[in-house]
């Protein structure tokens, strides 16, 4: 089961859509590069190639 986190502001922010887009700080704070190609992500995932850079 994966471990919960709090969301705080700064977290995330809404789209013009209304999706809620992850911040860095919040990719920080959970710890680890989920390998979705997120915005915002702090690890250099690129979705492309499969890598974290």
């Amino acid at each position: 089961m994966k471990e919960h986190i709090p969301l705080e502001e700064g977290d995330y922010y809404l789209s013009e859509e209304g999706y809620k887009v992850f911040t860095e700080q919040f990719h920080l704070k959970r710890g680890y590069c989920c390998e979705s190609g997120c915005r915002h992500c702090p690890y250099g995932y690129d979705k492309k190639t499969n890598t974290q850079g």
